[in-house]
């Protein structure tokens, strides 16, 4: 890439750890002069946005590198972006409706993404993640040209991540898959756009995306609870990670809808709760649990659209369907899924993080912003609907 100045982003955890140490070491081999950025934020806010903005901008990087989860590789797109548009407002990116959600058209420099989470799969996608602190809600910028042009998916970097956070960042795995499989179908999502750059970045379930999420489904069914059990099961933690990218390509293209939609503010609003493994100084839900924590009320409500489609992943995640009723597929599903959360030690529902019947018009409000998900659910939601969901997510088991 001829890079002469590279920006290393990471995390102050990662940034002592073995995956960290490699990155340098190959651009201190290879002669390239770099500059190591380590405040991201675990689950990242716009104020933790814009540190690493301002950093960029200052730094006049030709190329970056990002290191770590989610947050990490996140907050390295959007640094990107806005150290390439340094005359754009902060929200002129970000989604609608709380941003201009405007389309990207100036050129971004190369990016190179190394995750070390089996997670977000944000090494090949578009989007940018982030907790909107005055709102108190996770909004996303969506936008092909922030997608990485390279990531690096190597298995050793996942042996450094304790139980709950191989667990949790497979959650999100497993709902990238779920939830990609069974949006809205690509050809009934409206209005159609007159203009190419206006196409959203997910499109609806799709033939080709379909296959990414089913794959990265049977992964997760064979692979997840060894990965989360045995720390030095390579052989699980590399299909993983792998699961990761693949299922990664499925909803980047496709999208996700209401467990995705509805997770954004279960992260937001966290009073006190801190999940066990990550090394924080705040509360946190981590995303992958908030995400799935509502998926057994989530695909009992969604299933009338793909019946059949419900019933083949409750199979795969090892239920007997053959003498489910057609009828039935989201119930089977979403036992199939409590079963599932449960084998692995995940908390009872919305109270177990910390939240009440009083929390729901807040939660609900916080999932309205959601518009580009929540449109993709196969099956339209009232605000009722929606606060029927989070009280059946209060207890899961």
């Amino acid at each position: 890439m001829g890079a002469k100045n590279v920006c290393l982003m990471t995390d102050k955890n990662l940034s002592k750890l073995p995956p960290v140490q490699v990155a340098m070491d190959s651009l201190v081999k290879n002669g390239i002069p770099f500059t190591v950025y380590d405040n991201v934020r675990v689950e990242p806010t716009d104020s933790s946005f814009m540190e690493a903005i301002e950093f960029a901008q200052k730094g006049a990087f030709d190329a970056y590198v990002a290191v770590g989860g989610g947050s990490t590789m996140d907050t390295c797109k959007a640094a990107n972006l806005y150290a390439s548009s340094p005359h754009s407002d902060f929200l002129d990116y970000v989604s609608a409706p709380i941003g201009k959600g405007k389309p990207v058209s100036v050129p971004l420099k190369p990016l190179i993404a190394v995750p070390t989470t089996s997670g977000t799969g944000s090494e090949t996608t578009g989007v940018a993640i982030f907790d909107y602190e005055h709102l108190k809600v996770k909004i996303g910028i969506t936008s092909r040209a922030i997608k990485p042009t390279l990531g690096l998916i190597d298995p050793l970097h996942t042996l450094h991540m304790p139980a709950r956070v191989v667990a949790n960042s497979g959650f999100d795995v497993l709902c990238h898959a779920l939830e990609s499989y069974t949006t809205l179908p690509y050809h009934l999502r409206s209005p159609c756009p007159s203009n190419p750059i206006t196409r959203p970045a997910y499109q609806g379930s799709n033939p080709i995306s379909d296959i990414w999420a089913i794959h990265a489904l049977r992964i997760v069914a064979k692979y997840l609870k060894r990965a989360v059990r045995n720390p030095d099961d390579l052989e699980a933690r590399s299909h993983m990670h792998l699961a990761s990218a693949f299922a990664g390509i499925g909803f980047g293209n496709a999208g996700v809808h209401l467990c995705h939609g509805m997770s954004y503010p279960i992260s937001g609003l966290v009073k006190m709760y801190k999940a066990k493994d990550y090394n924080v100084d705040h509360p946190l839900v981590p995303h992958g649990l908030s995400v799935v924590l509502t998926s057994p009320a989530v695909f009992t409500f969604t299933a009338q659209m793909f019946p059949e489609r419900y019933l083949e992943m409750a199979e795969i995640l090892g239920a007997d369907t053959r003498t489910a009723r057609i009828q039935d597929a989201g119930l089977v599903l979403a036992d199939t899924l409590r079963k599932f959360l449960f084998d692995l030690d995940v908390d009872d529902g919305l109270a177990a993080v910390g939240y009440s019947k009083a929390d729901i018009p807040a939660l609900v409000k916080g999932t309205l912003p959601q518009e580009r998900v929540t449109k993709l659910a196969p099956r339209p939601q009232s605000e009722e609907d929606l606060a029927a969901l989070f009280e059946a997510s209060m207890k899961l088991y």
